[in-house]
Protein backbone atom coordinates (compact mmCIF):
# COMPACT_ATOMS: atom_id res chain seq x y z
CA UNK A 1 0.00 0.00 0.00
CA UNK A 2 2.48 2.50 0.64
CA UNK A 3 4.71 1.68 -2.60
CA UNK A 4 1.42 2.61 -4.00
CA UNK A 5 0.80 5.99 -2.45
CA UNK A 6 4.29 6.82 -3.44
CA UNK A 7 3.81 6.05 -6.84
CA UNK A 8 0.88 8.29 -7.05
CA UNK A 9 2.53 11.43 -5.14
CA UNK A 10 5.49 10.72 -7.64
CA UNK A 11 3.63 11.02 -10.65
CA UNK A 12 1.90 13.57 -9.45
CA UNK A 13 4.80 15.84 -8.57
CA UNK A 14 6.69 14.93 -11.50
CA UNK A 15 3.54 16.03 -14.11
CA UNK A 16 2.85 18.91 -11.84
CA UNK A 17 7.01 19.99 -12.30
CA UNK A 18 6.72 19.11 -16.34
CA UNK A 19 5.78 21.15 -19.11
CA UNK A 20 5.40 18.04 -21.50
CA UNK A 21 4.60 14.38 -20.77
CA UNK A 22 5.33 11.39 -23.62
CA UNK A 23 2.20 9.34 -24.19
CA UNK A 24 1.56 6.30 -26.41
CA UNK A 25 -1.49 4.94 -27.40
CA UNK A 26 -2.71 2.90 -30.08
CA UNK A 27 0.04 4.69 -32.21
CA UNK A 28 3.88 6.74 -31.92
CA UNK A 29 4.85 7.97 -28.88
CA UNK A 30 4.22 11.65 -29.17
CA UNK A 31 4.91 14.26 -26.22
CA UNK A 32 2.29 16.15 -25.46
CA UNK A 33 1.83 19.58 -23.22
CA UNK A 34 -0.78 18.95 -20.55
CA UNK A 35 -2.18 20.36 -17.06
CA UNK A 36 -2.59 18.34 -14.08
CA UNK A 37 -5.73 18.80 -12.18
CA UNK A 38 -7.68 16.70 -9.74
CA UNK A 39 -5.73 13.51 -9.89
CA UNK A 40 -4.70 13.14 -14.02
CA UNK A 41 -3.66 14.35 -17.01
CA UNK A 42 -5.32 16.28 -18.70
CA UNK A 43 -4.55 17.80 -22.40
CA UNK A 44 -6.48 19.11 -25.30
CA UNK A 45 -6.14 18.42 -29.34
CA UNK A 46 -6.97 16.97 -32.72
CA UNK A 47 -8.71 20.57 -33.97
CA UNK A 48 -6.93 22.94 -36.13
CA UNK A 49 -3.66 24.61 -34.45
CA UNK A 50 -3.84 22.03 -31.73
CA UNK A 51 -1.32 19.08 -30.92
CA UNK A 52 -2.60 15.68 -32.85
CA UNK A 53 -4.06 12.91 -30.10
CA UNK A 54 -3.51 9.85 -32.35
CA UNK A 55 -3.86 6.36 -30.79
CA UNK A 56 -5.81 7.97 -27.65
CA UNK A 57 -9.16 6.58 -27.22
CA UNK A 58 -11.75 7.44 -25.03
CA UNK A 59 -12.22 3.82 -23.00
CA UNK A 60 -8.88 3.15 -24.02
CA UNK A 61 -4.88 3.01 -22.37
CA UNK A 62 -2.31 4.70 -23.08
CA UNK A 63 1.50 4.70 -21.69
CA UNK A 64 2.75 7.92 -20.05
CA UNK A 65 6.03 8.65 -19.44
CA UNK A 66 6.98 11.53 -16.86
CA UNK A 67 11.00 13.54 -17.75
CA UNK A 68 12.62 15.67 -15.58
CA UNK A 69 12.12 19.34 -16.66
CA UNK A 70 15.76 20.10 -15.82
CA UNK A 71 18.06 17.16 -16.82
CA UNK A 72 15.64 15.58 -19.65
CA UNK A 73 15.71 11.85 -17.80
CA UNK A 74 12.68 9.38 -17.36
CA UNK A 75 11.30 10.49 -13.86
CA UNK A 76 8.22 7.85 -13.56
CA UNK A 77 5.89 5.78 -16.16
CA UNK A 78 2.47 5.37 -15.92
CA UNK A 79 -1.00 3.17 -17.81
CA UNK A 80 -3.16 5.71 -18.12
CA UNK A 81 -6.99 5.01 -18.60
CA UNK A 82 -7.85 7.53 -21.18
CA UNK A 83 -11.47 9.32 -20.76
CA UNK A 84 -13.17 11.61 -22.97
CA UNK A 85 -14.99 14.13 -21.32
CA UNK A 86 -18.21 16.04 -23.20
CA UNK A 87 -18.07 19.51 -23.89
CA UNK A 88 -19.92 21.76 -21.78
CA UNK A 89 -20.25 19.13 -18.99
CA UNK A 90 -19.09 20.32 -15.48
CA UNK A 91 -16.12 17.76 -15.66
CA UNK A 92 -14.77 19.54 -19.16
CA UNK A 93 -15.46 22.92 -17.88
CA UNK A 94 -12.90 22.61 -14.76
CA UNK A 95 -10.43 21.05 -16.82
CA UNK A 96 -10.33 23.61 -19.57
CA UNK A 97 -10.37 26.19 -17.48
CA UNK A 98 -7.01 24.71 -16.31
CA UNK A 99 -5.97 23.48 -19.76
CA UNK A 100 -6.71 28.02 -20.87
CA UNK A 101 -4.11 29.06 -18.38
CA UNK A 102 -1.20 26.88 -19.69
CA UNK A 103 -1.82 27.28 -23.78
CA UNK A 104 0.77 29.67 -25.55
CA UNK A 105 0.08 31.38 -28.53
CA UNK A 106 -3.34 30.83 -28.95
CA UNK A 107 -4.29 33.26 -31.92
CA UNK A 108 -8.40 32.87 -30.60
CA UNK A 109 -7.34 33.64 -26.44
CA UNK A 110 -10.57 34.55 -25.57
CA UNK A 111 -12.97 32.26 -27.89
CA UNK A 112 -10.32 29.39 -27.33
CA UNK A 113 -13.06 27.55 -24.58
CA UNK A 114 -16.05 27.83 -27.89
CA UNK A 115 -13.20 26.25 -30.43
CA UNK A 116 -11.83 23.63 -28.13
CA UNK A 117 -15.57 22.44 -27.85
CA UNK A 118 -16.79 22.46 -31.57
CA UNK A 119 -13.60 21.30 -32.44
CA UNK A 120 -11.08 19.65 -30.29
CA UNK A 121 -11.06 16.83 -27.78
CA UNK A 122 -10.38 17.19 -24.35
CA UNK A 123 -9.07 13.80 -22.55
CA UNK A 124 -8.29 12.85 -18.85
CA UNK A 125 -5.49 10.34 -18.57
CA UNK A 126 -5.78 8.75 -15.04
CA UNK A 127 -2.84 7.29 -13.90
CA UNK A 128 -3.89 3.30 -13.23
CA UNK A 129 -0.31 1.45 -12.78
CA UNK A 130 2.87 3.11 -11.76
CA UNK A 131 6.61 2.15 -12.20
CA UNK A 132 9.80 3.89 -11.37
CA UNK A 133 11.97 1.52 -12.71
CA UNK A 134 14.49 2.71 -15.74
CA UNK A 135 14.22 0.69 -19.05
CA UNK A 136 16.93 -1.76 -20.34
CA UNK A 137 17.91 0.43 -23.36
CA UNK A 138 17.86 4.55 -23.99
CA UNK A 139 13.99 4.48 -25.68
CA UNK A 140 15.39 6.29 -28.33
CA UNK A 141 13.47 6.61 -31.35
CA UNK A 142 13.94 8.92 -34.81
CA UNK A 143 11.78 12.05 -34.22
CA UNK A 144 8.22 12.03 -36.06
CA UNK A 145 7.66 13.90 -39.26
CA UNK A 146 6.51 17.47 -38.63
CA UNK A 147 5.29 20.28 -40.69
CA UNK A 148 6.91 22.56 -37.31
CA UNK A 149 10.03 24.89 -38.46
CA UNK A 150 12.07 25.49 -36.12
CA UNK A 151 15.23 27.11 -38.20
CA UNK A 152 14.67 29.87 -40.77
CA UNK A 153 17.89 31.63 -42.33
CA UNK A 154 19.65 34.18 -40.16
CA UNK A 155 18.69 37.72 -40.70
CA UNK A 156 22.32 39.24 -42.64
CA UNK A 157 22.20 42.03 -39.95
CA UNK A 158 21.68 40.35 -37.27
CA UNK A 159 25.40 39.39 -36.29
CA UNK A 160 26.51 42.89 -36.70
CA UNK A 161 23.86 43.61 -34.19
CA UNK A 162 24.74 41.22 -31.03
CA UNK A 163 28.45 41.29 -31.75
CA UNK A 164 29.48 45.40 -32.61
CA UNK A 165 31.69 46.57 -30.23
CA UNK A 166 30.50 49.74 -28.20
CA UNK A 167 32.58 52.93 -28.57
CA UNK A 168 33.79 54.82 -25.68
Amino acid sequence: MTDKLLGQALVEEAAKKSGLIWVRGDGPERALWHVWHEGAAYVVGDGPGEQPLPGLTDGGRAEVTVRSKDKGGRLVAWTAEVRELAPGSEAWEAAVAELKGKRLNAPDAERMPERWGRECRVLRLEPRDVSTELPADSLAAAPLPSDAVTRRPVPAALPRLLFRRRRA
